[in-house]
């Protein structure tokens, strides 16, 4: 007799399990499901088998090929462009098919006693028998009712609980006679329970119903596919166990060592070549894989845990699911229900809540709490907040739902009735993330001012002017196009602190959500004369007159973003001569590439037209790069000088604030005008807050982030910076070029390089270990500065990656290329060090 076993199913509801296997393939006890039914085939005599495949048939032939080494004979027939279904896969194969066979499904864990059923078929003289089992909730199976002869008398598949007329359901195996496939076309989608059988019953065909003891379930999600397990190893099942009982209701694979402290709670399942540590807790009703290591003092309570993993010292996995070659480091928690596809990594001290699912090569870092699936993205932070704000791809990680949640989060920390302003560049996709923020916010009572498509530096003018407790402001990421950037401002417009970032995350993480009454949840109003406020504070801080007598010639390209449609309209009341550039508004941002291309185009514009000057405006509204009249770029630390020797001339013995990386350049300028220099930490809530809190400051920022006019509002302004240029080179009467050239000659430069999350404490200590107290500046990572000159070395972690990023600062060029030499094998020494001594320690 033979046997079709159907195994060309997807398994969507088992995923990630099924994300890189069939579901037949799932292990159950370390062996796939289609191994047990194939040993439950050949204990009934069955051992002729076809197997249809469908959905990565490779994966089932490679491991069972002919089937000599299982005892049975396997042939195959794959379905190669479309799923035919359960009754069109056979129909398929129906020249194989001579004589009675039986149809067996793949992703069923059973030990009916299938000759008992043959023999029921054969007495009866039926077309078709179908093997029943009573369950006691048969809503997610199809119902099945028969006469007391057996005889099938109708059909209901998956019924509501109010159409449950019977307890006995189809369990996907059938005995048939050759002829049934009569009724079925050839080549087209069919299926057993829908057309097939319900022709039969139409056509009065013989069809039995046998109703089967034993144990039968159907692992069609993941709560089943744990049950089936737990099942098993209690006895429920009679199924083959791949290893030997060592001792009673402890099954231990070959060359598997425990340490003697290690503390087994039978029945569990320890696969072969594994190692379990000192004192390792292992429950009743685990199951360890193959080549699994499990470090010291780790508890494991009920997970199944498949080949190849590597489970941490203190570990704690509780009735989870860990797929293929996924590493859990020390003391990270998995909970119940939750699913960590194959080959991913759970960082130190991670937690995963119950029943999130993990896709495969994924990263949860270390420290994070994960309470949502991470399907898309690659990584799951310890943090929400990034440098900046809170980042990520959009629509994958930063999605309808993330927002929803983030924007309760941060209603949550305010007291209900607070009222927050929200605003965004002109992008579709931020239009919905600061949707979904609002309607987060208003679930937790919070009322929401949304100023819509507003540039950000304007959304920082006006923000003070209203009675908000903040602002959040939705954008593309400035530097990565396909990533959006949120950022949360406080009442005076500057970035959230460090503190009130912890409350977010803290709220967001632990799901300490408020969700107040219907009749306390927020309202939306729209901001009216936004723009109006912003050009009017626009107007105060700025010499009017010497713009509008400027006579200036400026090329600006908007690069396509929300600026495009403010400055001109600013600068048209000045009486500015503006040639403007890809002012219209793009649904999707520029790459840095097509970036660089519109730059050298606006060099051409500004020699052909001989400007005065040209701008690239970015980062809606904050950041720009100037061209000069010669059609050459002034950017980065160049551009940083430039600001401050404008600046500087205009306002001697002012205060400049510059991030800790920035040149020497400004305190050579600053020297020249009996100015004073601030540094700060390198992030823009550092820049906002030294800025406001420090007296006679007359600019902040860098040609990177982006200057700030501490009197105008607390933020960068890119669009504000434009019209001071023309006032100052007015006013000054220099030109770009001019100033240029009186820069101080000053080489710095940079180089970013791979440091581990866990490595970066340890470096910073072992740099300031290292060198002498005299020379080390810890503003933000280590400076090591010569107190006789402006020579510096700064090593700075990155606040996102695990980067760290060496600048080296100096007159002499030699001097810089040597320093940036040594310090990148210093820290690359550093690093493979700690790695080895990490490696030795696991």
């Amino acid at each position: 007799m033979r046997a079709v076993l159907m195994a060309g199913g997807s398994g969507t509801r088992l995923r990630p399990l099924t994300c890189d296997l069939p579901k037949p393939m799932v292990p159950v006890l370390n062996r796939p499901i289609a191994e047990h039914i194939i040993n439950l085939l050949r204990r009934n005599q069955i051992a002729e088998i076809i197997a249809t495949l469908h959905y990565l048939p490779d994966v089932m032939r490679e491991y069972f090929q002919d089937g000599s080494d299982f005892g049975v004979e396997i042939t195959y027939a794959v379905e190669e462009d479309q799923p035919l279904g359960t009754s069109g896969c056979v129909k398929n194969i129906a020249e194989l098919l001579d004589d009675t066979f039986l149809v067996i499904s793949g992703d069923s864990l059973t030990d009916f006693d299938l000759q008992a059923a043959v023999a029921f078929h054969k007495e009866k003289k039926s077309k078709a028998t179908l093997v029943l089992k009573r369950v006691p909730n048969p809503i997610e199976f199809g119902v099945v009712i028969t006469d007391r002869e057996n005889r099938i008398r109708r059909f209901l598949e998956k019924p509501s609980s109010s159409e449950i007329f019977s307890d006995t359901v189809n369990t996907g195996t059938y005995i048939l006679e050759p002829e049934v496939l009569d009724y079925l076309p050839f080549n087209e989608e069919s299926d057993f329970s829908k057309d097939l059988f319900p022709l039969l019953l139409e056509k009065e065909q013989p069809m039995y119903g046998y109703i089967a003891e034993g144990y039968w379930c159907d692992i069609g999600h993941l709560d089943a596919y744990r049950e089936a397990h737990y099942d098993s190893l209690h006895g429920k099942v009679k199924i083959q166990l791949p290893y030997q009982e060592k001792f009673p209701g402890v099954w231990v694979g070959q060359n598997t060592y425990i340490d003697s402290t290690a503390k087994i709670e039978k029945p569990v399942i320890i696969g072969s070549n594994c190692r379990i540590g000192q004192r390792v807790h292992i429950e009743s009703g685990t199951v360890i894989g193959d080549n699994v290591t499990v470090g010291a003092d780790a508890d494991l309570k009920r997970p199944i845990i498949w080949n190849g993993a590597i489970i941490g010292e203190e570990a704690h996995l509780r009735a989870c699911i860990i797929a293929r070659g996924t590493r859990v480091d020390r003391r990270a928690h998995i909970l119940e229900g939750a699913v960590v596809g194959a080959l991913s990594s759970v960082g130190e001290e991670a937690q995963i809540s119950p029943n999130v699912r993990v896709w495969p090569r994924k990263k949860i870092e270390s420290g994070a709490i994960l309470n949502i699936n991470l399907i898309w993205g690659n990584t799951a932070q310890r943090n929400l907040f990034s440098q900046q704000g809170v980042t990520g791809l959009a629509n994958i990680d930063i999605t309808p739902e993330f927002a929803v949640k983030l924007g309760a989060a941060y209603g949550s920390i305010l007291k209900p009735g607070s009222m927050v302003a929200v605003s965004r560049d002109q992008r579709s996709i931020s239009r919905m993330v600061s949707r979904s923020l609002i309607a987060g916010l208003m679930s937790a009572g919070v009322d929401v001012q949304n100023l819509e498509a507003t540039a950000i530096p304007v959304a920082r003018t006006v923000i003070p002017t209203m009675s908000v407790k903040g602002c959040i402001h939705v954008r593309l990421h400035p530097d990565r196009p396909d990533y959006i950037l949120i950022e949360f401002l406080d009442a005076k417009g500057i970035n959230i602190s460090k503190s009130k970032e912890k409350k977010i995350e803290g709220a967001y993480f632990k799901e300490d959500l408020r969700r107040v009454q219907i009749a306390e949840i927020g309202n939306v109003v729209y901001a009216s004369q936004v723009l109006d406020l912003y050009s009017k504070s626009f107007e105060k801080h700025l010499n009017v007159e010497a713009v509008r007598n400027s006579h200036a010639k400026v090329v600006i390209d908007y690069v396509y973003a929300v600026s495009g449609a403010i400055l001109p309209r600013l600068l048209a009341k000045f009486g500015c001569d503006a040639v403007v550039l890809n002012a219209s508004l793009n649904q999707t941002a520029v790459s840095n590439e097509e970036r660089e291309t519109l730059l050298y185009q606006l060099g051409q514009v500004v020699e052909a037209l001989k400007a005065n000057m040209g701008v690239q405006v970015s980062a809606n509204g904050e950041q720009l790069i100037l061209v000069d009249e010669s059609g050459l770029s002034i950017r980065g630390e160049q551009l940083t000088a430039l600001m401050v020797n404008m600046m500087m001339t205009a306002h001697p013995r002012s205060t400049v604030v510059v991030p800790v990386h920035a040149s020497s350049a400004v305190e050579q300028i600053a020297r020249r005008h009996d100015g004073r220099v601030i540094r700060t930490k390198a992030t823009p809530t550092a820049l906002m807050e030294a800025s406001q809190e420090n007296i006679n400051v007359v600019l902040g920022g860098s040609g990177e982030s982006g200057f700030i006019f501490p009197r105008l509002h607390p933020g960068f302004d890119g669009m504000f910076c434009i019209a001071k240029l023309i006032e100052m080179l007015t006013v000054q009467e220099r030109s770009l070029a001019q100033i240029r050239a009186e820069l101080p000659r000053i080489c710095h430069k940079s180089y970013t390089m791979r440091c581990p999350w866990t490595v970066k404490g340890a470096l910073m200590r072992y740099l300031v270990e290292t060198h002498p107290t005299d020379n080390l500046e810890l503003i933000d990572g280590v400076k090591i500065v010569n107190p006789q000159n402006d020579n510096w070395i700064l090593v700075l972690p990155d606040a996102g990656e695990s980067l760290v990023h060496i600048f080296a600062n100096s007159e002499d060029r030699e001097w810089v290329d040597s320093a940036i030499q040594e310090y990148r094998y210093r820290v690359q020494e550093f690093i493979e060090q700690e790695e080895g001594i990490e490696t030795i320690g696991i």
